[in-house]
């Protein structure tokens, strides 16, 4: 096992102004003849970062990470109350992925996703195969109403304490519905300490849920206020409308990814997401191998160090189908 890579700086970056006042960063990493690949991050919401670098191996990859509209160093960001979502759907990041190929030059690349970034990958590339080389995805997620309720309340049943602080300031006639929608209106509330405290309490349950992966240790982003607006408003706007996908419509359409060869990286004890997301989608795609990684949950243990490598695996299908 190589593992991770070493740390390294971006050699391009820029900002492209994309569609309804958005401007997204970008930055590429590794050599400019290398192989191209496009990182999606999870959240929705969290932003590239600098370890995401270290997956891609410099000698091999021209690796392009950016910030997905609304977060990071993108423009605008969530965090500000006025900043319109209407326009940030899935659909609405697949047209900037497509838009930042189309800038970069890039005919066809390799793609890469982590937790959301999995959901927003297998739409993209449903949506244009012929610009997929292959897949790599880790920490797997389809954006189904089933994952949501899942997560908002179904781990009451795992973590019954901290559920009842993370709904604790929902409305109790709006307790039997959509949680995270409900979530939404509160960040979105006039009195600035009733967004702040929707903001800490929905990130506090986020650490929750994540908690019993191997080598856990709380996200320490959640302890910047600009970052912990953004991600829990970009979430629960994304949750809220089931990710802003047709229920089921991912696994519905697999066999339009038939011809592009992948892998879905999965660990063990992630509770976040049960393994039978990544069983079923793996089960509707031929040309997929599915790797669960013993020793770790949505992350932790060597769920990095072995992501890492099986990016280089799958690095040498696409050279093939170049």
């Amino acid at each position: 096992m190589i593992g991770l890579h070493p740390p390294t700086e971006p050699y391009d970056s820029g900002l492209l102004d994309v569609t309804d006042g958005n401007s997204l960063y970008w930055e590429t990493v590794g050599t400019p003849a290398g192989l191209p690949v496009v990182h999606l991050h999870g959240g929705p919401g969290s932003g590239c970062t600098p370890g995401a670098r270290r997956f891609f191996d410099p000698q091999v990859f021209r690796a392009v990470l950016f910030d997905q509209r609304g977060c990071g160093r993108s423009r605008p960001r969530a965090d500000d109350p006025s900043t319109d979502l209407t326009t940030n759907t899935t659909g609405h990041l697949i047209a900037d992925i497509e838009r930042l190929r189309e800038h970069l030059g890039i005919d066809r690349w390799v793609v890469v996703g982590l937790s959301w970034g999995v959901t927003l990958g297998l739409a993209y590339a449903q949506a244009h195969p012929d610009r997929v080389l292959a897949m790599a995805l880790g920490a797997v997620t389809a954006g189904t109403r089933r994952e949501v309720e899942w997560i908002t309340r179904d781990m009451r049943r795992v973590f019954p304490r901290e559920w009842e602080r993370f709904i604790e300031p929902v409305a109790e006639n709006e307790r039997e519905g959509n949680i995270a929608a409900a979530y939404a209106l509160l960040l979105a509330d006039a009195d600035p300490q009733v967004r702040e405290q929707a903001a800490r309490r929905w990130c506090e349950w986020e650490d929750v849920h994540v908690s019993l992966m191997p080598g856990w240790t709380p996200r320490a982003s959640f302890q910047d206020a600009s970052f912990r607006m953004t991600f829990a408003r970009m979430v629960t706007h994304y949750w809220g409308n089931d990710c802003f996908l047709v229920d089921g419509r991912l696994h519905d359409r697999m066999d339009r990814l038939a011809d592009v060869p992948g892998v879905l990286v999965h660990g063990r004890y992630d509770v976040s997401g049960p393994l039978d997301t990544a069983w079923d989608l793996h089960r509707r795609w031929d040309g997929s191998t599915l790797v669960v990684v013993d020793d770790a949950g949505h992350g932790g243990g060597s769920f990095s160090g072995r992501f890492a490598d099986e990016i280089g695996a799958v690095a040498e299908l696409a050279v093939r189908r170049r």
